[in-house]
């Protein structure tokens, strides 16, 4: 199945396109206009509603990639959950269509965008340190750098995303990889409770109390409406995460030259031997395409101030151009995370692959796809990007929580590895959509060869791309998610809205 199209880069390239502008809408042509005035006379002074050419209309419809945004009729920041109590009731009744974005960085065309109504959660943006209870409440509206700066201070922290400008609120329902995740599981096997609005309007507070809706938010919502927000129960306007304390922590970035490959090959096999004793180490491994040649480089982390000896050996002994790795705080150790400039106005897409090891074979299929690959559809489009991102983890990974939507296995530990495809040509959507599914297949291919048991492996729903099916998410799980769909949504409010559909 071929349709719209974009994308986003290697494990630092997620957030990088910036500088797009909805084009005017016509709002006197939008039906869905007599909503949004419904809307705006019904909501209180802490929300508002924007309409095209204005700066808040533009920045909430922004997203990273232009193929993942869409003109709607008019936009609307909720400043309250009561807010979102009324807006939602509205969308419902009117049958609307509508979007929900945080961080905007959902890649799937539609998934957090709408020509409805678009709903942008900026404004729930609070920071809450609740020490008696030992939790943080989060708003959907913040970006993980705008979180970690914030909580700095206080020597707290939370189980969450690694790149800075990615939403809160996406990584949190799609289940959530971290830094830390070897040593304290998923994000979502660190949630204290969640403030939810329900399709009908009613505001709830869910813990591990209400089993269904608790199973449901872990892992499930980032695959009913992209953004995060929005899923099969309604749309969250609070996430309380369990606290962690905080020191200082050790790992940057080291680039390498391509022919670094052979010394990064060994050094990441071996890592991944030692990372089965030692949960406070991990690392991202980056090849990102260039006519030039493929550059590489290895993003390192040690929940602590000073890694235990030896632990990085192998990754020190090659030779950089470029190095910020040391002792530092945890938000500047996020912030760090570099950037490529990338043009504005790009498409793209992510996908995951799901695999259990990067053996030297998977490895070597993914710089050679990335280099033959890049070379045919650099060819097509001059502003091509192909990046992916290897992620380890340690195999004690899923045994930190309980059942949840997603993984719906917890026996083995899965590297999610992030594709990302960015292109300028409209034209080129079904060719890259065919590409990247086309590369995911043949590392996929890779591992199975070496006897890896990842044919049915579930794919990470926040990498996963429109193609991929509920069930290569949830497998097993799916009759219980419809089941709760059908008990909390009867009237299907949540289908009006973008994403992968039960």
């Amino acid at each position: 199945m071929l349709s719209p199209t974009f994308v986003v880069t290697a494990f630092s390239l997620v957030s990088l396109v910036q500088g797009y502008a909805v084009a005017p809408d016509k709002r006197s042509s939008s039906p869905y206009l007599s909503t949004c005035q419904r809307i705006a006379k019904s909501i209180s002074s802490a929300s508002a509603v924007f309409y095209s050419n204005s700066t808040q209309y533009i920045a909430d419809n922004d997203h990273s990639f232009v193929s993942s945004s869409a003109p709607s009729a008019c936009s609307v920041e909720p400043g309250t959950a009561q807010d979102v109590s009324t807006i939602i009731r509205i969308l419902g009744s009117t049958r609307t269509p509508f979007g929900v974005k945080g961080g905007g960085h959902a890649s799937n065309p539609g998934f957090s965008s709408t020509l409805g109504v678009q709903i942008a959660m900026t404004r729930l943006n609070q920071v809450t340190i609740n020490k008696a209870s030992n939790t943080i409440d989060l708003g959907p509206g913040l970006t993980w750098d705008q979180a970690y700066n914030i909580l700095a201070p206080s020597g707290l922290n939370v189980v969450g995303g690694r790149v800075p400008t990615v939403g809160v609120a996406g990584v949190t329902l799609g289940g959530g990889y971290a830094f830390m995740s070897s040593e304290y599981g998923y994000t979502i096997d660190n949630m204290a409770g969640y403030e939810l609005v329900l399709p009908n309007g009613t505001i709830t507070n869910v813990t591990s109390k209400n089993k269904d809706l608790w199973f449901a938010l872990r892992g499930g919502g980032n695959n009913y409406v992209s953004g995060g927000l929005i899923d099969l129960q309604g749309i969250v306007t609070k996430f309380s995460f369990k606290s962690i304390p905080q020191g200082q922590v050790w790992g940057g970035t080291r680039n390498y030259t391509a022919d670094a490959l052979p010394a990064l090959k060994d050094a990441l096999v071996k890592f991944q031997l030692k990372q089965k004793t030692d949960t406070k180490a991990s690392s991202v491994i980056s090849f990102v395409y260039t006519p030039q040649g493929i550059i590489t480089s290895a993003v390192l982390y040690y929940h602590a101030p000073t890694p235990a000896n030896g632990i990085f050996d192998d990754f020190l002994a090659i030779p950089t151009n470029q190095t910020d790795v040391g002792t530092r705080s945890f938000s500047d150790m996020v912030n760090s995370i570099g950037f490529i400039n990338v043009p504005s106005g790009l498409r793209g897409y992510y996908n995951g692959v799901p695999v259990l090891e990067y053996s030297a074979n998977v490895i070597d299929t993914i710089f050679n796809q990335t280099q033959a690959l890049g070379d045919e559809l650099s060819k097509l489009d001059s502003n091509f990007l192909f990046a992916t991102a290897l992620e380890t983890f340690g195999q004690g990974l899923p045994t930190h929580g309980s059942d949840s939507a997603w993984p719906p296995n917890r026996s083995h530990a899965f590297f999610p590895t992030a594709v990302t495809m960015g292109y300028r040509n409209a034209s080129l959507d079904d060719t890259i959509t065919r590409a990247v599914l086309k590369y995911s297949s043949a590392v996929q291919a890779a591992a199975i060869k070496d006897g890896q048991d990842v044919k049915n492996a579930p794919v990470y729903p926040n990498y996963a791309i429109f193609d991929v099916t509920v069930q290569n998410m949830y497998a097993q799980n799916l009759p219980r998610l419809r089941a709760i769909q059908n008990a909390v949504d009867p009237k299907n409010v949540m289908g009006l809205a973008g994403g992968f559909k039960l």
